[in-house]
């Protein structure tokens, strides 16, 4: 990509999050609605973009047509860590969490009851994980870092996935934890950005994700369950 064509994309894709959080926070509109603006936003968009602007074939683009199955490896150790992390820092700070406020939220203003949240939850561990990985370090990262634009690439990517994940959250923790949170998501970005150099497309990044999204979907069905 030029210069101009990255000026487009770090529009384009605050734009995009701007409208998320909007949609998430303000309209309050069910979970449907909301992942059909995500599907939209994060899917269909970016794709358009590389088919009429960059003029890209998609899967060549991604660099799905290279994919080396020994080099998936290190994303399958890494997301085993990741369960390990997750589960750890719940019980570290499970204390400091409002979990009540969570369910209610989930359950009001999403419409997420305990019998819809088993489809949820393989929404959110295969396809809205795919969303994000493909969007975050297939579409933004990969393509600044192919142009020569490496540490843009990282520092941008990572800091809007963190903020992205604000318009999740925004009500569920103290002000404390969410910088945590945001701090902590940072840092979990620009790790998904290294690991994704190491095969030159988003798989690896897609695999330690849903590693990571099992855990959490399972402590939110503990959640769920015991309260």
């Amino acid at each position: 990509m030029n210069k101009n064509q990255i000026r487009q994309v770090i529009v384009l894709s605050v734009i995009s999050c701007v409208a998320l959080f909007y949609i998430e926070q303000i309209l309050e509109v069910s979970y449907v609605l909301k992942t059909s603006s995500k599907i939209l936003l994060f899917l269909i968009v970016p794709v358009l973009f590389i088919k009429i602007v960059l003029k890209e074939k998609l899967m060549e683009s991604l660099r799905l047509n290279q994919i080396d199955v020994k080099g998936l490896q290190l994303g399958i150790g890494l997301g085993i860590l990741s369960m390990i992390v997750v589960i750890t820092a719940y019980v570290l700070l499970q204390n400091y969490i409002d979990a009540e406020g969570i369910i209610l939220d989930l359950q009001e203003r999403l419409n997420i009851t305990l019998e819809t949240y088993v489809f949820v939850a393989l929404y959110i561990t295969f396809g809205n994980s795919l969303l994000e990985e493909f969007y975050f370090r297939g579409f933004i990262f990969l393509k600044f870092y192919q142009s020569g634009y490496h540490w843009l690439g990282y520092i941008f990517s990572s800091a809007l996935f963190a903020v992205y994940h604000v318009a999740i959250f925004a009500t569920w923790f103290s002000f404390e934890i969410m910088l945590l949170a945001l701090a902590g998501l940072f840092i979990v970005g620009f790790i998904f950005c290294w690991l994704n150099t190491k095969s030159n497309n988003f798989l690896n990044s897609w695999i330690l994700h849903i590693c990571a999204d099992i855990t959490v979907v399972s402590i939110g069905f503990y959640l769920f369950w015991t309260l």
